[in-house]
């Protein structure tokens, strides 16, 4: 696949670093109050910033959405090749400690991926099952519990006119989706596996070869600080 078009802008969807715990008025008393992480989410998010990653793959955080979870905590990647940009995304790790009916659990693993294409593979029939086969591919090569799976592969073909007529035509390729991951001990799912599997994917959408989970070239995600509620 050809070069991704840039970096996921840090304002899109409104995201950028994790924010606070987010105050709240108890009506009742009148008195403020702070909403705590709850440790199994805490856990969850340390699982993700200590992961060991391809290094083609350059992962930070970003602030996450405000209003589809109670908790939430996002991270922004892109798969490097020299100095291209071969495809980025972003991986939402949305808790709920209610639960949720849509999730059938408390955590939630929302993610958009996107890469350019060559011409050939953008005129494929096939291409977005075979994408979203790569998805499901990924954790099921990881051996991961999940459930739930949903989500869209859009191709889209820009031409140009005009003042712009000497730019070559492009087409690019763009993966939403979103997955329950299992719980495990303590009701917490192995995100850390799970953002591995979203790097393969991602490497996979950049037409990087496959890098086993043994592979002894990954490294390990800087520390960061640590996760916060809305």
């Amino acid at each position: 696949m050809a070069a991704a078009q840039g970096r996921l802008s840090d304002g899109a969807d409104g995201m950028d670093e994790p924010t606070e715990p987010k105050e709240r008025t108890d009506s009742a008393a009148g008195a403020r109050q702070q909403d705590p992480v709850p440790p199994p989410f805490r856990t969850a998010v340390e699982a993700l910033r200590s992961a060991r990653l391809r290094p083609q793959v350059e992962v930070e955080p970003t602030r996450p959405p405000q209003r589809l979870a109670p908790h939430a905590y996002a991270l922004e990647a892109t798969v490097v090749d020299g100095d291209q940009d071969l495809a980025d995304g972003r991986l939402v790790l949305l808790h709920d400690p209610a639960g949720h009916d849509a999730w059938r659990g408390t955590f939630r693993l929302v993610t958009l991926v996107r890469a350019e294409l060559e011409p050939e593979m953008a005129a494929d029939p096939l291409l977005p099952e075979v994408c979203w086969s790569w998805l499901t591919g990924a954790l099921q090569g990881r051996k991961l519990a999940f459930g739930e799976p949903s989500g869209t592969v859009t191709r889209a073909s820009s031409h140009y006119f005009g003042g712009l007529s000497a730019r070559p035509a492009a087409s690019q390729i763009e993966i939403r989706a979103s997955w329950t991951p299992r719980e495990g001990l303590g009701g917490v799912p192995d995100t850390a596996a799970h953002l591995a599997a979203w790097c393969d994917l991602l490497a996979q959408v950049g037409g990087l070869p496959p890098a086993g989970p043994g592979d002894a070239s990954v490294v390990t995600l800087p520390q960061r600080r640590g996760p916060r509620s809305r």
